[in-house]
């Protein structure tokens, strides 16, 4: 149900943006370092959207590929605790009683 309502907010902003950008059609005047040009309006606001919205999946990119880095190491990290385990389980089972006694009192 969460996925549903975000797709439902992306929609809903979607038409927001298209909406607004239509209704600003006239071109204005863009500065750039190294000079000026003539745009139109729609084009600014839908490019400044879509610079937005790259920037925010690059994060979230980013952000994932850290937690499965993370997550990989730690599952090594288990699986050699679950191996020095075993292998005390292993080493205790190879004790004799009479010393397994002496070591629980």
């Amino acid at each position: 149900m969460k996925r549903q309502w975000s797709i439902i907010l992306a929609i809903i902003f979607t038409i927001i943006i298209a909406v607004f950008a239509v209704i600003n059609v006239e071109s204005v005047e863009v500065d750039y370092l190294f000079g000026t040009a003539e745009w139109p309006l729609v084009l600014i606001i839908l490019g400044s959207v879509l610079m937005g919205g790259f920037m925010i999946a690059t994060t979230g990119v980013v952000r994932i590929l850290s937690l499965q880095r993370r997550l990989k190491l730690a599952e090594k990290e288990n699986a050699k605790l679950k191996n020095e385990l075993d292998a005390s389980k292993q080493q205790q089972e190879q004790l004799p009683e009479t010393h397994v006694e002496e070591i629980d009192q």
